[in-house]
């Protein structure tokens, strides 16, 4: 391909290749290049499909922008609700963990809402712990790395005040028709819920009364068809589950809380 020197160029290309904002991913190409030959490479990058995310290096997520790297899952706009959820249900300086965190990109727009938290994230891939760190350790919070609450610090059993998790929940058989972007350029384990798409969050919460304090709550995302029975699993672990949605951003949210005795 010939050297881009005009934004009109990157435009036509990213046009070409079925990029339906290609004005604003050509922009933001430009911006994130120092010279014609880096932004040839961030170009083609993209044309061959990989995330605009990973090529930039960031994701704007509640506003921020929030470091993201390849083979990183993309925090998605719709999750966006769930960290709203959460700021309603949270006081500043709790003690907040961001399961299967990724990025940690909840967790860290958690903290900024609340201007500050005790924060703590884990993800069971090496890769999305490193460029948790980026985003969480900033805000002064820990990243761990471990199967879900196998990598969490025994002394925050019984204290965690709000606990995030956006597991998996996409059913096996249904990752073959995700965009390919996601397919190809993300962690399968960041997108795989098994056969029906609920296999990590089961497991989520049927450790989650062990680790919340009391009066504390678990804030799962899951699907609009799934949530059914991702709110009859937190009831059958003692705690009240509460369905929400913003049809807008196509974001659905379980709360679990304790029961009222």
């Amino acid at each position: 391909m010939a050297f881009m020197t005009r934004g009109s160029d990157v435009v036509a290309a990213l046009r070409a290749a079925g990029c339906v904002f290609a004005e604003d991913e050509a922009q933001l190409l430009i911006g994130a290049s120092n010279h014609p030959e880096q932004l040839n490479r961030m170009v083609d990058q993209r044309l061959s499909g990989l995330p605009l995310e990973h090529i930039v290096g960031w994701a704007e997520f509640c506003g921020t922008r929030m470091s993201v790297e390849p083979g990183v899952f993309v925090p998605r706009r719709r999750t966006e609700f769930l960290v709203r959820v959460a700021a309603m249900i949270a006081k500043p300086g709790a003690v907040v963990v961001d399961l299967c965190c990724g990025s940690g990109a909840i967790g860290a727009a958690l903290n900024d809402r609340l201007e500050s938290c005790d924060l703590h994230a884990a993800d069971i891939d090496p890769v999305a712990v490193q460029c948790a760190r980026r985003n969480v350790e900033p805000r002064g919070g820990a990243v761990y790395q471990g199967d879900l609450y196998a990598a969490l610090p025994h002394g925050l059993r019984g204290k965690v005040d709000v606990l995030l998790a956006n597991a998996p929940y996409v059913p096996t058989k249904s990752i073959a028709m995700m965009p390919q972007e996601a397919r190809l350029h993300e962690p399968r384990a960041a997108l795989d819920g098994g056969a029906d798409g609920l296999e990590v969050q089961r497991r989520v919460v049927l450790g989650a009364p062990r680790w919340l304090a009391p009066g504390g709550s678990l804030v799962i995302e899951t699907s609009g068809q799934q949530a059914p029975e991702t709110a009859r699993l937190l009831d059958g672990a003692g705690l009240l589950g509460d369905v929400a949605s913003d049809e807008s951003l196509g974001a659905t949210v379980v709360t679990g809380s304790p029961r009222s005795r």
